[in-house]
């Protein structure tokens, strides 16, 4: 990320702090419980604080892997060999969205979850911690790194976590005939306009009434806000939540007219 990047990015971040709402802005009864209920949870299940000894030791870890990117490649335009501390400090979800994961995970209650990008899999960790008894799949590009995050499921003693290594353009097709329904599919990999749509279409064709969707850094670009825009604006979608970092996206029948709302997390 460059530094003029970075500077538009800041100013992007104060804009949305500023003026983001809260929960007396909310007239949706959905999103008015959601908040009460998940966003303003404050309690610290012993789950969170496994994940967060792990992530603890990658940061400090000296090991490094040769990465494939297939993406848009890194946020600190690092080279093919990276350190599993940078990796944990620059790409991986921080623990207040992991946490946030677990917390949806545990209040909607999804079977079927992918997820598309594992880096590390430490938000892998917190949904299925979340959710034992569902199936949750997981797709990664680069071998090494999904190596890696398969290490840290033993760690945390998760065995049931179903990982897919490859590009998303091949791994996905051929995965989602055998999913009977996708309850929940969260986005984090890429990062570019036309492929996050393309996934988007892809999983919709799992998604059904009571599905969620989560797309990552939907303000990282510009490519990627015109994506969130266009994801708004699909008839199928009835309701969405900016929280700045992550979108949260609803298809929920009782909302007759598309609702938007952009709240402060």
């Amino acid at each position: 990320m460059g530094f003029q990047h970075q500077i538009q990015f800041a100013k992007k971040y104060l804009h949305y702090y500023f003026t983001a709402g809260n929960r007396h802005d909310v007239h949706s009864p959905f999103v008015y419980a959601l908040v009460e209920e998940v966003l303003r949870d404050k309690r610290q299940p012993a789950a969170f604080r496994e994940v967060e000894a792990l992530r603890k030791e990658l940061l400090e870890s000296r090991e490094t892997l040769q990465v494939t990117d297939l993406g848009a490649g890194s946020l600190t335009g690092a080279g093919p060999v990276r350190r599993v501390a940078d990796i944990a400090r620059h790409a991986a979800k921080p623990p207040k969205f992991g946490q946030l994961f677990y917390r949806l995970a545990q209040y909607l209650q999804p079977q079927y979850l992918l997820e598309l990008g594992t880096s590390l899999g430490l938000s892998t960790a917190y949904m299925a911690l979340a959710r034992p008894e569902a199936q949750v799949i997981t797709i990664e590009g680069c071998p090494n790194i999904a190596a890696r995050a398969r290490r840290n499921f033993e760690a945390l003693d998760i065995p049931g976590i179903r990982q897919e290594t490859g590009n998303f353009d091949h791994v996905l097709p051929a995965l989602l005939p055998e999913l009977p329904r996708l309850d929940w599919v969260y986005i984090d990999g890429n990062h570019r306009k036309d492929p996050t749509l393309d996934y988007f279409e892809q999983c919709l064709t799992k998604a059904h009434d009571q599905s969620m969707f989560i797309f990552d850094d939907i303000h990282w670009t510009p490519g990627m806000e015109a994506a969130w825009r266009t994801i708004q604006q699909h008839p199928r979608v009835t309701l969405t939540i900016d929280l700045f970092f992550i979108g949260l996206v609803f298809f929920r029948p009782e909302v007759k007219v598309p609702q938007h709302f952009v709240l402060k997390y």
